[in-house]
């Protein structure tokens, strides 16, 4: 299994000083920026677009984690290559043909990742996983920070890493959603090995050691 990194939700950060929150991010060592981008149609929350994700480019060495939960992806995914995305994941729920937008990801050096939300099955990402650079398990509902860890989702985990193993693909797999030091055991135990938190970080009065916690 690939090594366990972390990925920092902007989404809980204070917004009116991102440059700022940002920089702490990767002055605590922690690998991505993960920047939620909703357009209140996927999700009923609406964030901030490409422009957002370029001007914080000068104030961070972390990787860019772009996660798309828009219904066409397909209408974004260069605006935000060219915003220096270093990955970006779209939901197979969406409006799109997931292979060509894989292709299309690739085509601008951007790692590729494919997401699916809690009642959607694993198997679903199945045929993506030896085209893909990661796969994002959400572990709470999409659209909002602050939520609880669906302790099911672990199965689901469990099971994108046989295939992955199955195929003899070391890829990464991401978990989103209620993710601190007790639920990140739980899904490291289950094969996940990129964790994004959002309150649990920005929240605590040490970043770095809430960060070192959660690896």
């Amino acid at each position: 299994m690939p090594s366990v990194k972390i990925s920092a939700s902007v989404l809980n950060s204070d917004l009116s000083a991102l440059g700022n929150e940002v920089k702490r991010i990767s002055d605590n060592g922690i690998e991505y920026v993960h920047f939620d981008v909703m357009d209140g149609e996927f999700v009923e929350n609406i964030t901030y677009g490409s422009a957002v994700q370029k001007s914080i480019l000068p104030h961070t060495s972390a990787k860019i984690d772009t996660h798309l939960m828009v219904m066409h992806p397909g209408r974004q995914v260069k605006l935000f290559a060219d915003a220096g995305s270093d990955i970006i994941t779209f939901h197979i729920e969406s409006e799109c043909d997931a292979d060509a937008l894989i292709d299309e990801i690739h085509s601008y050096g951007v790692k590729a990742g494919v997401a699916v939300k809690p009642n959607t099955p694993a198997e679903a990402v199945f045929p993506y996983i030896e085209k893909a650079d990661m796969v994002l398990v959400m572990t709470v509902e999409p659209g909002y920070g602050g939520q609880g860890f669906i302790h099911a989702m672990t199965d689901k985990i469990r099971k994108v890493r046989e295939e992955a193993d199955r195929l003899g693909k070391d890829i990464d797999i991401q978990v989103d959603g209620g993710i601190n030091t007790e639920t990140a055991k739980l899904v490291k135990d289950a094969g996940a090995n990129v964790l994004v938190a959002g309150t649990f970080l920005f929240k605590s009065e040490d970043m770095k050691k809430s960060a070192d916690s959660m690896r």
